[in-house]
């Protein structure tokens, strides 16, 4: 990862290692608050765009974000932003929200945190419309990952021969299917509300709590608001046609907000078979990174089976396809989020995190605190 970090900023020029190069990651909130900003949506990322890089520039970007990245993760990071192209197209090749081009592959951003190799905590971050990649190295060690965020839109499209084109298929029906095996006393206790959140609960805060809540779109940009009044008003628009769409109160809102203490139905709960799925569904998010450094094998029911007992499974919205719903895994050290809600359910969200720390600041702090 050090090496491909390096060769990739060796062929910049100084202007654009100006934009691709930040400071050293840290455990100082201030200093070190760019590297903690992450977002999901078509807004500024930071760092270095697609378009601002030649050809072998981007190729050297590409390996670096293969480094953090299974197989399977990297055709999934890959496909969702080819999927722009797609989503142009259904969206009929219209110009929005403040950009030259809505929906666009080159719009996604690589930014490099301290220096590659050296003694230093450094790290990179990689994201655009539906991909947030977030990798923090301590001694040498790949130590953090999460927030992972990987989305589709459209979820769903057809592929010649009567195919469908499904990113993240695997990520969707591993759970619906847990969920409707379950008797009906446990799925009443699983099934938190009978609709689904307009997106997934914890947005893209850099650290979760208590009552968190959805945050609406519009909120979820770098900017607070588009220069341009008229973009401005759209996606305000779209933001509110969204939660409008989505129907919940306040009472509703309060059903589904985060809890530090897990909801939901545990996997101690569950029956060989229904364990077995749970363990398939978190491999959907946990390895998404690199088999040695993903925590799947911990969760492995052929083990001593703590680690799976304690994932709780939380649903909310229809268990029929092409519904809308919302689900979340929850553990110690463990939160995994999804929505497919938007745009008649075929618009979905992922995410990975650590509720303690994510991006690492757990061990940033220890290590201020072992080499000072």
């Amino acid at each position: 990862m050090a090496d491909a970090a390096i060769a990739w900023l060796d062929t910049l020029d100084d202007e654009q290692r100006a934009v691709a190069q930040g400071v050293g990651p840290s455990d100082d909130a201030e200093t070190d608050a760019e590297r903690r900003r992450w977002f999901y949506t078509p807004t500024d990322h930071g760092g270095l765009t697609v378009h601002q890089q030649r050809p072998p520039q981007h190729r050297a970007a590409m390996r670096l974000v293969a480094t953090g990245l299974s197989m399977a993760g990297y055709v999934t990071v890959a496909t969702t932003m080819g999927l722009e192209n797609v989503l142009d197209r259904v969206e009929g090749f219209v110009t929005r929200f403040d950009r030259e081009r809505g929906r666009d592959p080159g719009l996604y951003y690589l930014r490099v945190f301290g220096d590659p190799g050296s003694e230093a905590p450094w790290g990179w971050r990689f994201g655009g419309h539906h991909v947030s990649l977030n990798n923090l190295v301590i001694d040498g060690e790949l130590v953090s990952t999460t927030p992972c965020f990987m989305g589709a839109d459209p979820a769903s499209s057809p592929l010649l021969g009567g195919v469908l084109n499904r990113p993240l298929a695997r990520v969707e029906d591993l759970a619906r299917e847990l969920v409707r095996s379950l008797s009906p006393d446990l799925r009443a206790r699983a099934v938190l509300l009978d609709r689904a959140p307009s997106d997934f609960v914890t947005a893209n805060r850099t650290t979760v709590a208590e009552g968190d809540r959805v945050i609406p779109l519009a909120g979820i940009w770098r900017d607070e608001r588009f220069p341009d009044a008229e973009e401005q008003a759209k996606l305000q628009a779209l933001s509110d046609a969204i939660d409008d769409a989505a129907g919940l109160t306040d009472e509703h809102h309060r059903t589904v907000a985060y809890s530090t203490t897990p909801r939901g139905v545990a996997g101690s709960d569950l029956d060989g078979g229904q364990r077995e799925l749970l363990h398939a569904l978190l491999g959907t998010y946990l390895d998404r990174v690199p088999e040695d450094v993903s925590p799947l094998p911990a969760y492995d029911p052929a083990r001593d089976g703590a680690a799976l007992d304690a994932v709780h499974l939380a649903w909310a919205g229809s268990t029929e396809p092409g519904e809308p719903h919302y689900y979340r895994l929850q553990g110690p050290r463990l939160l995994i989020e999804w929505d497919n809600t938007q745009r008649g359910a075929n618009h979905a969200h992922s995410v990975w995190r650590d509720p303690e720390a994510d991006f690492g600041l757990d061990l940033l702090a220890r290590h201020r605190t072992a080499h000072h």
